[in-house]
């Protein structure tokens, strides 16, 4: 009984490593990718506009605005790509305590990230400040859209 509690402990731990892992080089890249727009050729551009709007799925307290605890989605159009992909990012103080990066087209494989509850392990509480930016993939290269900002309450 004590080998498999350890065992099913051990393999739990794994998990959460591999996600914590996955959040982390998804940051890194996004950095990354905005960090080399800032110097050399300069960010490839599309043709073609986008909108994104934020929308909620569940409103915890029902005051009609996202809160920390609250789950949400994005209401996303484009002319330019038939699949694009938003990238949420919020902070406290500066540090990052969210992140998701989800499609939102038909037949994206994972439609369940489509809607994002807004809390983490490192972020058990309180005001955040998001930024979702709608972007378009062709390649290697990535468009950005739109930009949304928004705060989450506490």
């Amino acid at each position: 009984m004590r080998v498999r509690s350890v065992l099913t402990h051990s393999a739990q731990a794994v998990l959460e490593g591999a996600l914590i892992a996955s959040l982390v080089v998804g940051l890194i890249a996004g950095t990354a990718l905005a960090a080399r727009s800032g110097g050399g050729k300069p960010p490839r551009s599309t043709t073609g506009t986008g909108t994104i709007a934020l929308a909620l799925v569940v409103d915890n307290n029902g005051n009609s605005a996202p809160n920390w605890g609250d789950t949400i989605r994005f209401d996303v159009s484009t002319t330019a790509t038939a699949e694009p992909h938003v990238n949420l990012s919020c902070s406290q103080g500066g540090t990052v305590v969210y992140g998701a990066s989800t499609g939102y087209y038909p037949g994206y494989p994972w439609p369940w990230t489509q809607e994002m509850t807004l809390s983490s392990q490192a972020w058990t509480g309180g005001s955040a400040s998001c930024t979702a930016v709608l972007q378009a993939y062709s390649g290697t290269s990535v468009s950005t859209l739109k930009t949304l900002t928004f705060t989450v309450g506490a």
